[in-house]
């Protein structure tokens, strides 16, 4: 299916490192240390993170770009609202199979087929916070047994369901930074 993309913003440059460092490493941008996010921990993260992310998606100018390749709150808003959906199907599927290979995401491309610059704020609030407090039930369902489960990105990347969270909890936190949305 071809996208219209002639009423779409320009796109952010492609983010094509491998952020795992951050899992044994301070990120040096938004200040998270994710080594110091025990298990139990993850759940209430997620939440946090959801309560800042209503609150920068009811600011003002929400739909401005501060930049033409930098998304604007709203587009931000959207990313994380799947970034809570994709992470919440990779833990079923570590729950599920013994050491799945997670499908790959091409953010990019989701972002230009569900116009993430086109959404209703009001509307991808609530999807959001949705999409989070189901991640967050997600994790706190898990045993203390299951927390070692892995799962592996395509490129060769190795989670626990502890590190998954741990790196899921990082990217959202990470993102609340780019707009200046205090957790």
């Amino acid at each position: 299916m071809a996208i219209d993309d002639t009423s779409a913003p320009a796109a952010p440059p492609a983010d094509d490192k491998d952020w795992t460092w951050v899992l044994g490493a301070p990120c040096p941008d938004c200040g998270f240390v994710a080594s110091t996010v025990a298990a139990g921990q993850v759940a209430g993260l997620l939440r946090e993170t959801a309560a800042a992310w209503q609150l920068a998606l009811a600011g003002p100018d929400i739909r401005q770009r501060p930049a033409p390749a930098v998304w604007s709150v709203l587009e931000y808003g959207g990313h994380c609202r799947d970034v809570y959906l994709v992470f919440a199907g990779r833990l079923a599927l570590m729950l599920d199979q013994d050491d799945p290979e997670f499908a790959n995401w091409d953010q990019d491309a989701t972002a230009l087929e569900k116009r993430y610059w086109e959404g209703d704020p009001a509307v991808v609030a609530d999807e959001l916070g949705a999409a989070a407090e189901s991640a967050a039930r997600a994790f706190d369902a898990v045993t203390a047994d299951e927390w070692s489960r892995t799962g592996r990105r395509s490129n060769g990347s190795v989670f626990t369901v502890e590190s998954l969270g741990r790196y899921l909890a990082h990217d959202l936190v990470h993102h609340l930074h780019d707009v200046g949305q205090p957790l």
